[in-house]
């Protein structure tokens, strides 16, 4: 991936990775749209960043993402990378009565979200000399964290339809990244994330995958070194034992 020039979509741009990931490209001299649900937070952003433009958009929504996609080509014809950021994660009890409306909304949101809106934008990012798809999964793909297990299944949803869609698309102008951060320090599940010890600063987050972007132009999955315990357990042998150590060092945390 070429690391400026660009005209990039980021979804989920207002806050957490998806602000630190839309300011840094945007000091790189890309041209960064920044998209979701909240427009004051959107608006925030690009006041604090001029130059940055926004368009508000319901993931959810599978209408809403169609619209988007076509008014969005309109707006910004040279739209030539997507960076699907967007998603939510939630504590789930599967002993309790079922929240199915929690889980819909996670994997409409994380899963097809990604999938529709990637999909919607596709025709028109292949007759771009050079464009890229950007996924956003986690280290919980690879090892879940029990607690949130339908947050865990659409990142590895999204682990899995990343490389699908890198093979068919291998022959095209059109590179597909799998961006996979370890626990960073954002408000995915409250405030207090924010300042928990256990989470790697967003600060160095961004810092770490900026360089891999920047200094790797052919990667195809960003690897931070902190999320590897997570990422590469099996192929060091060690799931089991990730797996255990991870879910006991959240025991009680959940429900």
């Amino acid at each position: 991936m070429q690391i400026s020039g660009n005209t990039i979509l980021i979804t989920g741009g207002g806050s957490g990775i998806g602000r630190a990931l839309a300011e840094a490209f945007h000091r790189e001299g890309n041209q960064v749209i920044i998209a979701g649900r909240r427009k004051s937070v959107l608006d925030e952003t690009t006041a604090a960043n001029p130059g940055m433009a926004s368009m508000v958009l319901d993931i959810e929504s599978k209408e809403a993402v169609k619209n988007f996609a076509a008014e969005i080509v309109q707006k910004f014809p040279k739209l030539n990378v997507v960076l699907n950021n967007a998603g939510i994660m939630q504590v789930e009890n599967l002993k309790e009565a079922a929240d199915e409306a929690t889980a819909e909304s996670i994997i409409n949101i994380n899963l097809l979200g990604t999938i529709r809106l990637t999909s919607a934008l596709l025709p028109h990012l292949l007759q771009q000399p050079k464009a890229t798809v950007l996924t956003v999964s986690s280290g919980l793909a690879f090892v879940p964290l029990a607690m949130t297990p339908v947050y865990c299944a659409t990142k590895a949803a999204v682990h899995s339809w990343s490389q699908s869609l890198r093979y068919q698309l291998k022959n095209t102008s059109v590179g597909v990244i799998e961006i996979i951060p370890p626990y960073v320090q954002t408000e995915l599940m409250g405030a207090q994330q924010a300042s928990d010890s256990r989470a790697m600063p967003l600060a160095e987050y961004l810092q770490e995958t900026f360089h891999i972007l920047k200094t790797q132009p052919d990667v195809e999955e960003v690897h931070v070194e902190r999320v590897k315990f997570l990422s590469q357990a099996a192929e060091r042998g060690e799931y089991v034992k990730v797996f255990e150590t991870l879910n006991g060092m959240w025991a009680g945390e959940g429900h």
